[in-house]
């Protein structure tokens, strides 16, 4: 995976319809797993990855 296939966390939550503290509350209650965790604690996200975590079919399935 390149770290061009990865967003971050706003633009995560966009693509799912939710607000970015929506998705770091997901983290914390271990419903989701960023793909990194950078040094500064933010997250980089895979949304195809995400969405299959959530259970949400992307407009390519």
């Amino acid at each position: 995976m390149s770290p061009s296939d990865l967003v971050s966390t706003p633009e995560a939550a966009k693509a799912l319809g939710v607000s970015p503290r929506t998705l770091q509350r997901y983290v914390r209650a271990g419903l989701v797993t960023p793909e990194i965790t950078l040094p500064s604690g933010q997250y980089r996200w895979n949304v195809a990855k995400l969405r299959r975590q959530i259970g949400i079919a992307s407009e390519d399935d």
